[in-house]
Parts: structure tokens; sequence; C-alpha cells
């Protein structure tokens, strides 16, 4: 008898701690999103968004709970309400238009006035619920006031708004002209997809402002990792440009940035935006050579722009126009992250 109470004590323990573990919301549950979840287990409750019922099983195996829906159909999202506190927002936008709808779906979600469940609702038939039932048996409906909830449901004010943390891109910013920029560039979207991401920022920002909820954003570059390199390109022979013709990318390591999203989410401050680079400044054919030599390949090929623009398809070649370094004082300075990976070359000396 002593085993068994002691058995359940334990448990007990064990279900209270994991009841008071923060919750997280993780929208969009991608790669990025799968590392954040690896960090998060044990330490956090996580929930994970998707829109694609094939992947429940992989998310519960990982350490999340799943729940299916879609940002592109805004009632499947009611249950977001109050869910968590957190929220790490990294969907990629529609692929049309000029405006994220996929945000504005979101946001309507979190915002929404958190619901509760009456006292006996939800409540299985037990003697529990039977000694609830007698004890507020032969009261007035005046006496009950403030008790029981009227109807199944009722709207509760959050005392504090859900924090969000949007994964960007520093496609807003177009071509810099392999100018060093900051946070403070104005934004200049050369092209649909980065104007989405523009719209999204800004719904964001306007939702901050009003209190609906508490955003920052991280603008983030080239993601890179061990199955996330350009060798399909290398073994392709696809052509990089001439040194005189290339541009500047930038560069982050997959596990850095998970590190990176959910420091934000605790450290960032509201309506601040960080660029989530580490210190890497290669143009984009020097980022292909060092690829290539780590991993014993033929570099790629150069040609001219006027020869890329002709050879090349329309989604590189928009990567090929526009060249900017980014600063990364602020992520040091505001999140104090210190990166595992401050280079490619750090990374790529680790698989040679």
């Amino acid at each position: 008898m002593r085993v068994a109470c002691d058995r359940y004590n334990a448990s007990t323990m064990n279900a209270t701690r994991i009841l008071r573990r923060p919750r997280v919301l993780i929208v969009g549950c991608g790669d990025a999103g799968m590392r954040c979840v690896e960090r998060l287990r044990g330490r956090a409750r996580i929930v994970a968004l998707t829109s694609h019922r094939e992947r429940v099983a992989e998310l519960r195996a990982a350490g999340a709970t799943p729940i299916v829906g879609d940002l592109d159909v805004p009632r499947s999202l009611r249950r977001l309400g109050g869910l968590a506190p957190t929220v790490l927002h990294l969907a990629p936008p529609q692929k049309a238009g000029g405006d994220d709808c996929r945000t504005r779906a979101l946001i309507a979600a979190l915002s929404a006035p958190r619901r509760h469940r009456s006292a006996f609702q939800g409540i299985a038939a037990t003697g529990r619920l039977r000694t609830l039932r007698a004890q507020y048996a032969g009261i007035s409906a005046g006496e009950t006031a403030g008790i029981v909830p009227d109807g199944p449901f009722r709207s509760v004010r959050r005392t504090e708004p859900v924090r969000v943390v949007y994964a960007s891109t520093t496609g807003v910013y177009g071509d810099c002209g392999g100018a060093l920029i900051d946070e403070t560039r104005p934004v200049k979207p050369a092209n649909d997809r980065a104007k989405r991401r523009v719209s999204a920022e800004r719904q964001l920002r306007r939702a901050s402002a009003r209190g609906a909820l508490a955003a920052s954003i991280v603008r983030i570059p080239g993601i890179y990792a061990l199955n996330r390199l350009p060798l399909p390109r290398l073994e392709k022979r696809t052509p990089a440009l001439v040194a005189e013709d290339d541009v500047y990318t930038n560069h982050i390591h997959a596990d850095d940035l998970a590190a990176i999203l959910l420091r934000a989410a605790t450290h960032a401050r509201v309506g601040r935006v960080i660029h989530a680079s580490d210190d890497s400044a290669l143009k984009m054919g020097e980022y292909f050579d060092r690829v290539a030599d780590a991993f014993g390949l033929t570099r790629a090929p150069r040609i001219t722009r006027e020869a890329a623009e002709q050879q090349l398809e329309p989604m590189l070649l928009s990567f090929m126009r526009e060249s900017r370094r980014l600063s990364n004082a602020r992520l040091k300075r505001e999140l104090r992250i210190r990166l595992r990976y401050p280079s490619v070359d750090d990374f790529l000396r680790t698989v040679r």
C-alpha cells in the first residue's frame, strides 16, 4: 500500500511539474521549428500547428503536441486563442499576392479573447461531478452569479499580450549594392515574396502597437546545415557569377537560428528587428567554392551576369540581383548570443 501511494505521489508531482512548464506554440514546424522543438523538449510544453495530418505522428514523437490547422483556413485556427503565452511564427506567407493573409489570420486567432469552459463542462461523470452538482443544487440564479458561468464558455481578458517571434527574411531590404547594413536600414522589397514579408512585419507591428500581442522580428539570411547545403547544385554544375559580378550573401547555421529564435522570445524588445546572421562576409560564388572544397567536389563554373540572365532560372536569378552585408552587432549586444558556428568555415571544418 505504501509503495502504491509513493508511486501515485511521484506520478502526481511529475504531472504537476509538466503542467507548470511554460507553453510554447510553434506555427510552421519545418526544419527550424523541429530544431526549436529539440531545444525546448523537457523545458516547455510544446504545441505545434500543422496543416498536414500525416505529420501528427512525427511531431508527437519529437515531443510536441500537434494541432491540425491551416493558416489559409482561418476558422481552423479558433483553438489558438489563449493556447500559449509564447508563439514562434515560422510559417511563410502564401505564394501569391502582395499581402500576407496567413499572418493576418494568425493575428486574429491569437488576439481573440481567451475562452474557458464552465465549471461543469469537460468534467467526466464521476463522483466529483456529482459532488459539484450537489453543492450548487438549490442555490438561486442570483446566488450563483459569478460562480458558475451562464453559458458553456466565457471570455477572459488576458493580463499580458501573447509574445510572438516572427521569422522574416533579409530579402525585405532588396539590393543594397554590397553595403554593410544594420536593422535601421529602410526596407525596399524587390519581389513579391519580400513584399509579403514586409506585409507580415507591418501587421505584427500594428498589432503590437494596439496591444493585441507583443511581437519581435528576426530577419534571416541564407540558412545552412549538413542537410541544407548546395550540394545538388554543385553536382549539377550550376554556374555562379564571376567575381566582378558576384553578390554578397549572408548565412546562419540552422542550429544557431533555433537558438536565436528562442532567445528572442525571452530577450528581444517588442517591435524590435534582429539580424540572425553569422560573422561571414562571403560572396555567393565564394560560399559555393568553400562547400565544394569541403566535400571534394568540383567548383561551380563562373559566368557573367549577362550570361546568367540568359541561362539561369528566374528564382535563382532573383538571389543574384541582391547584394548586402549584414551587421549582427544587435544580435550579440541585445540577445547576448554566442554563435556555435561564427562562420561558414567554422562549420565546414567539422565535416572534413
